[in-house]
């Protein structure tokens, strides 16, 4: 009867002890209220670090780039790192940046393993069912890249693409607007968007398609490339504009940190983040 009484007391103690602790970003307060992530005056945000011009892996902390903490001895920087740098400085908070692959970033930060997402993501309505989503922070347009005197080259509008083409895994590029191109050859998605330019620099494919800043640092790092832009034509993508503006993301019911990045990003226009971007891709080192 002693070792039962001993045994029970035990896992009570132990279960005690469990409800008492919390993650960084996901438990409760003593209070019962939620807590944000950031009580420690540290926000943890989620990229790929492989995403020029949005976010990028580098060797050093030159042009304010800063530690990525699962990568020692590396350093991320590009334009998600700049709004990142912006919301801390509006805060008064450290920053913390985690390399995670494009797929596992939601489940990152619904897990507690990080804040915040800041690494080029849509709105779609898809992903703000599983988080809450704080922006826009850049007002995205689509656009296709393709070979400088390619056949694809001269065309006006998407009705006159052919051949094969693709987009980054998990993005409304693949899963919507290539679907739009009548004789497209749509092939496996691409891992990363570094995978994504690469297939059309290698001939790979005919074409590919992303948003302008992701097709402007494409074409900074590979002057055989070019842009096919049909934004003024009426042979166009059909997209919900609120679809493709880029947002960044808190866990469900984060209101804290929802609330601090909307007013941060509600001080700047587009004119400011265009601005931001360009420097961005002056920085950027070669996809």
């Amino acid at each position: 009867m002693k070792r039962w009484m001993s045994l029970l007391l035990a896992v009570t103690l132990m279960l005690t002890m469990a409800a008492c602790g919390s993650s960084k970003t996901g438990g409760n307060s003593g209070s019962g209220e939620a807590l944000s992530g950031v009580e420690d005056g540290v926000l943890t945000v989620g990229m790929e670090c492989s995403y020029a011009p949005y976010n990028w892996t580098q060797t050093s902390d030159s042009n304010g780039a800063v530690p990525i903490v699962n990568n020692p001895g590396t350093y991320a920087n590009g334009y998600d790192v700049m709004i990142a740098k912006k919301i801390c400085e509006a805060n008064g908070w450290k920053l913390e940046v985690m390399a995670i692959g494009w797929d596992g970033l939601t489940p990152a930060l619904n897990a507690g393993n990080i804040d915040m997402v800041i690494a080029g993501q849509s709105m779609t309505g898809e992903r703000m069912a599983e988080v809450d989503m704080a922006g826009p922070y850049y007002y995205a347009s689509i656009v296709c890249v393709t070979k400088k005197g390619s056949a694809q080259s001269q065309a006006t509008g998407i009705s006159q693409l052919t051949g094969t083409c693709t987009a980054q895994t998990g993005t409304i590029w693949y899963s919507s607007c290539l679907p739009q191109i009548k004789d497209a050859k749509l092939m496996p998605a691409s891992e990363s968007a570094s995978a994504m330019i690469m297939a059309v620099e290698s001939g790979t494919v005919d074409y590919i398609c992303c948003d302008m800043p992701t097709a402007m640092g494409a074409c900074s790092t590979y002057d055989d490339l070019m842009i096919l832009d049909f934004s003024n034509s009426d042979d166009n993508f059909e997209v919900d504009q609120s679809e493709i503006d880029i947002g960044l993301s808190v866990k469900k019911g984060n209101t804290t940190l929802l609330d601090a990045a909307n007013a941060v990003l509600k001080t700047m226009n587009a004119d400011d983040f265009s601005n931001m971007m360009n420097d961005a891709i002056a920085v950027q080192p070669k996809i």
